[in-house]
């Protein structure tokens, strides 16, 4: 009998980092498992990508702000994982899914703080944690910090705190499920071409410019920098990797 193939589930993998990370996933051999929260085209047509690839994949709608959503979120999940996979658990948890607010500490209203902490903050710890009963023992979670929990670059202030928080929290789960062999590392990614934040470092070229010159490697990062230092924490080479937070910036700001 084959064996079945690991899956991993990526929130916000229909574009950007997440789909990137997605199909790198999908090219070690797992099955994934993408969310998307309103673009269902963009979601499908991922999921084809992944499938041209020969593994399982499917498309799955959640809005990570909304954590009362979660447990008919994974209702879906535990029907999509018979139907799909033919299985009834899943092996990596990516929470990448997210939005970029720019305000500076002075201006930043609570409106905007409360949306970055539903998302990438309450979004994050109690998708983790209403996912437990569904994660095989020896399996993983990966979450995604930024190099902005590291430096200061005026008008984060809001997200980056989400990051760091994201960072203390990544080794208490580390800690607290090494019991069931639940590993737990953070992923932080610099400056992206991507249309996060509005495009902000694609499309301006001083910004691009001004992130290359303090960048090691003296360019700014893309999708694919990233999506395969995720896809490699979903393999049996990552096994000993714990409670590690991950940058991968090209040496920003040294």
């Amino acid at each position: 009998m084959e064996t079945q193939n690991k899956i991993a589930l990526v929130t916000g993998g229909s574009r950007g980092l997440g789909k990137n990370a997605a199909l790198k996933i999908a090219a070690k051999g797992l099955g994934v498992m993408v969310t998307y929260q309103s673009k269902k085209e963009e979601a499908e047509a991922t999921v084809n990508e992944i499938k041209a690839l020969g593994v399982p994949a499917a498309a799955i709608q959640l809005n990570v702000g909304e954590s009362k959503s979660f447990e008919a979120f994974f209702t879906e999940v535990k029907s999509v994982l018979k139907s799909v996979f033919n299985t009834e658990k899943f092996d990596f948890l990516i929470n990448n899914a997210g939005i970029g607010i720019h305000a500076s500490f002075e201006d930043t209203t609570e409106e905007q703080f409360d949306t970055l902490v539903d998302i990438h903050y309450k979004g994050a710890f109690f998708l983790t944690q209403k996912a437990l009963p569904l994660l095989n023992d020896g399996s993983g979670i990966i979450n995604v910090s930024s190099g902005l929990a590291r430096f200061a670059t005026p008008g984060y202030a809001a997200y980056a705190a989400m990051k760091g928080a994201m960072e203390t929290l990544t080794k208490y789960q580390a800690k607290e499920l090494g019991s069931r062999g639940i590993r737990s590392n953070i992923v932080a990614p610099g400056a992206i071409e991507t249309d996060f934040g509005g495009g902000m470092v694609r499309d301006n070229d001083q910004i691009n410019a001004a992130v290359a010159a303090n960048t090691a490697l003296g360019r700014v990062g893309l999708p694919d920098d990233i999506g395969g230092v995720v896809a490699f924490l979903c393999t049996e080479d990552a096994r000993w990797i714990n409670a590690q937070r991950i940058e991968a910036s090209g040496g920003m700001f040294l």
